[in-house]
Formats: structure tokens, sequence, C-alpha cells
């Protein structure tokens, strides 16, 4: 039951958690990326933005980046006993639920009066199952956490019933109630920068460049205008920043951190183009020193862009293209072509760009002449470096009600259990093993290919400043496959 606080509002205390590693494996948890992550440290970014936040209002705000200072449970729990607060926030994502919800468990043995919060945005479809599957978690923050942990936090204060505070679920003292859903944000221009001063260092984080630390990501946009069947963010809201906004923060912290990398974590970072013309050419002006990287759909760039954006600092691109085969494209409503795709990759490459590419096997109309088309694909293109998944049934997507109608999804499994790089549904002619081995069959094809080791040396011999990420990724590569068999790494 959660405990109000009575009388005038006040003050209050709020500890940030960041859970552990998941079995020491990295987690990404944040609004875009849920999943484990081998390879990367990312800085709690959504937390930082909500310390800021709940500070502007008044609060006392504690942060504590299990994930990122790569603290065990034991150290977690000592910390926690130790912190005075009257609200603990963390993120937890599906598939690490049971450890990520650990944390509200925990707090309540420390701290029996503390209201416990937790944020998922890929769960936000099931709140009242995530309640009932973790009983020491008072509210369930759904989505848009900008506006609503901060009118959580401002209610708790204030003495006030949580009825009235949109995008939240939670529990009274016999059942579970779910708000109805918070209103995106209007003026993203209008936040706080977010807490970095929370950090013990920047130094602590990294994805595998070789541009080093200080690093960090950052979010120029939110939401996504597309229709995409598998994805948990399609059809909202999209939310921009503007170009200054987003150079005001690359200003502070190259000033107060000596930022040297950045990667813009939108799904569609090049959605506008004469922002991230105005962004790449005040880097390049102002000579900030600062390499990036983003993820964007093949029909949003051109060639002449890539080129601004390769001038103005930026090192590597991310396209989302899922499959080779058009029918498979137009089965999931991606709203592109392979043709795009093709130009897309060729034209990052041209100017110096290294372009990684996200491929997923198992979205309706799949069979061993599609996966063959992607494979045929991924030869004929080469891009620096890929990720091959499983599609996965993400509650609330159109996915999961065609894998649901169809019968596709795995007998007893659920949320949990759906990991990108595990089938945990087939498709009407390929069985979940089949997807397992079109997704080996894929790696295979691009990184025992001659022709792209070539390509790579090549490009390594025309920018000697690469060599050490050239290095890291084949280390990567032979480890990530050999010992782990390209599980929870992307």
């Amino acid at each position: 039951m959660i405990t109000k606080i009575e009388g005038e509002s006040i003050e209050l205390r709020v500890l940030l958690v960041n859970p552990p590693r998941f079995h020491g494996i990295p987690v990404i948890r944040e609004e875009r990326c849920e999943i484990t992550e081998r390879y990367s440290v990312l800085p709690p970014y959504s937390l930082l933005q909500i310390a800021s936040l709940l500070r502007n209002e008044g609060h006392t705000v504690q942060l504590i980046d299990a994930n990122g200072w790569n603290l065990g449970w034991k150290e977690l729990i000592s910390r926690i006993k130790s912190t005075k607060y009257d609200v603990l926030i963390f993120r937890f994502t599906p598939t690490t639920f049971d450890w990520d919800t650990k944390i509200a468990s925990i707090s309540k043995r420390a701290h029996p009066k503390a209201l416990t919060a937790g944020i998922c945005w890929t769960l936000r479809t099931v709140p009242k199952e995530v309640l009932q599957d973790c009983a020491n978690l008072d509210v369930y923050i759904m989505h848009e956490y900008e506006t609503v942990a901060p009118a959580l936090v401002s209610a708790i204060s204030n003495g006030e019933d949580l009825s009235a505070v949109l995008g939240i679920a939670y529990r009274t003292s016999n059942n579970i109630k779910v708000n109805s859903p918070a209103k995106p944000l209007s003026d993203w221009d209008s936040l706080p920068l977010p807490a970095y001063d929370l950090l013990q260092s920047l130094k602590n984080y990294h994805i595998n460049t070789p541009h080093g630390s200080p690093f960090t990501i950052m979010y120029t946009s939110k939401g996504c205008p597309y229709s995409c069947i598998y994805c948990t963010v399609r059809n909202t809201k999209l939310k921009t920043r503007s170009a200054e906004s987003i150079l005001n923060e690359l200003r502070y912290l190259k000033q107060k951190f000596n930022i040297r990398i950045v990667s813009f974590f939108d799904e569609t970072f090049t959605i506008s183009r004469d922002r991230v013309i105005t962004i790449a050419e005040a880097i390049k002006k102002e000579m900030l020193g600062i390499v990036w990287y983003c993820n964007t759909r093949v029909d949003l760039v051109d060639r002449d862009m890539l080129r601004i954006m390769y001038e103005g600092g930026c090192r590597g691109i991310s396209y989302g293209i899922e499959s080779g085969c058009q029918k498979i494209l137009d089965n999931a409503k991606k709203g592109i072509t392979v043709e795009q795709a093709e130009n897309a990759i060729r034209w990052a490459k041209d100017v110096g760009i290294k372009v990684y590419c996200s491929f997923m096997f198992g979205l309706p109309g799949e069979n061993w002449k599609t996966v063959e088309e992607t494979i045929k694909f991924v030869k004929r293109t080469l891009p620096t470096g890929a990720q091959f998944n499983v599609a996965v049934p993400y509650p609330g997507t159109e996915l999961y009600k065609i894998a649901v109608e169809k019968g596709w999804i795995k007998e007893g499994i659920n949320w949990r259990e759906m990991y990108q790089h595990e089938a945990a549904m087939r498709t009407d002619e390929l069985s979940y093993e089949d997807l397992n081995k079109a997704r080996k069959m894929a790696y295979r094809a691009l990184y025992l290919n001659p022709k792209w080791w070539l390509q790579n040396i090549g490009h390594t011999l025309r920018h000697p400043e690469d060599f050490l990420l050239a290095t890291k990724y084949v280390i990567k590569i032979i480890k990530n496959y050999i010992f782990h068999k390209m599980a929870h790494a992307h």
C-alpha cells in the first residue's frame, strides 16, 4: 500500500537507480532500446533527465548507476540501505524483469515506507501484469517519464491521491488502478539539461569505437510517425528539440567533460534535414572535436546530407533495414524499398561513414526464399557491421496480434523470454529452429566473406585513425561468435 505524505507540499528525497548488469552483461534501459548489450555501457540518460526536473521542483535527488559503475547486488544493497529517501525510481526491461525488479523488494526491506516506482516503455500495454508480477512495486510509470515522474513526486509531496497522475498504474490496498495516458511533452527545448553531475565521470561509458571516452548518448527527438508492425514506438507523437538546444548540450558536455563521442539515440535522427545540417555545420565551425553516431531510416538520407554529416563529425550511421526482400518489407509496413536501402548504404560508405544495419528474420511471410534474398542483399551491400535478430512479438504491437491470431508464439513463453537472439515465434513456413539457423547463416555470410574483410582493410588503410576500431571489432566478432553464439550483442 502506498504511504501518502500528508500536509503541505514538502521537499522529498528521491533515489534513482539503474540496476546491475544482467549476470555481468551490460543492459541498455532507455525508452527506444531496452535490451542486454554485451559491448556497450551507456549512461542512464533518462534518469539524469528526471533528476534535473525533480531538482527544479525543489526535491533532493541521488543516483546509483549500478550498471554503469559495475556494482554487484551486495554493494548496491549496502548503498540502498545507507541512503535516506522517500521515493525510489528505477528502470527495468522485459527480459531482465525479474532481475531488475529485485530493486523494489530490496527497497521495501530497507525502507518500508518509501514508495517504489519503475519505468519501462516496452511493457506499457500490460501494466496490470507488471504490478501483479512485482508485489513490491507501488507504481509503474508507463511512458512520458519527463512529465509523469515529476507529476508523481509532486502528488506524493502534496499528499494527493494518485488517481490524477496520468501515465501511471499503481497499487491500492486491494486493487490495481491504471490511469489514462499522459500527454506527450509539448516543449522539449524548455527542459533543463540532464543532471550529468550525478555521474562520477563519463569515462565509465562507451560503445565500440576508436574515439574513446568521455562518451554519452543524447536524445534529439522521441516518438516515431511510422507504422512498422514490430515496433513498440510506432505511430507515436514525434517530439523534437531545436538545433540550438542540442548544440547547447554538446557545448556544455565539451566544456564540462571534454566529451569526445556522442551517440544520438533517436529512432530517426535525420527526420529533419535542415536540423541535421545545422548541427553538423556548427560542430565543424566551432571545432568542438566531437565524433558522433546516429540511427535513422534509409529513406531519410541523401548523398549531400551524408557528406555534410561526415564533415561535421559523423563517423557511423545505423539503418534499420530488417529485410532484403521487398515483400517482407511491405508486410512489415516498413515503408521503404530495397533500392532505397542499397542507395543509403552506398552513399554513406562513399563519404567515409561506417554503416551498421539491423535485420530481423521471422516477419510475416518469411520463408527460406526470403531469407536467402536478405542474405544476398547483405553480400551485395557489405555494411561495415550488422546485427541479425529474430522478430520479437512485443505486447501491444501489431506483430504480437498477428502472432497470437496465427498461433506463432512458442507455447509457455512470455515477455521475460523474448530475446532478439532466440526465436520466440515462428512463421507459417519456418520453425523456431529455422529462424535461429537463419540468423547464424546471415552472420556467417557477412563476417566470413572475403570481400567484407578486403573492404574493411581498405577503409582502415584510407582512415588509419580507425585502426583501433577495426582491431576491436574483429576481436568482438571472434569472441562473440565463438564464445557467446552472438547472444546479448548487437
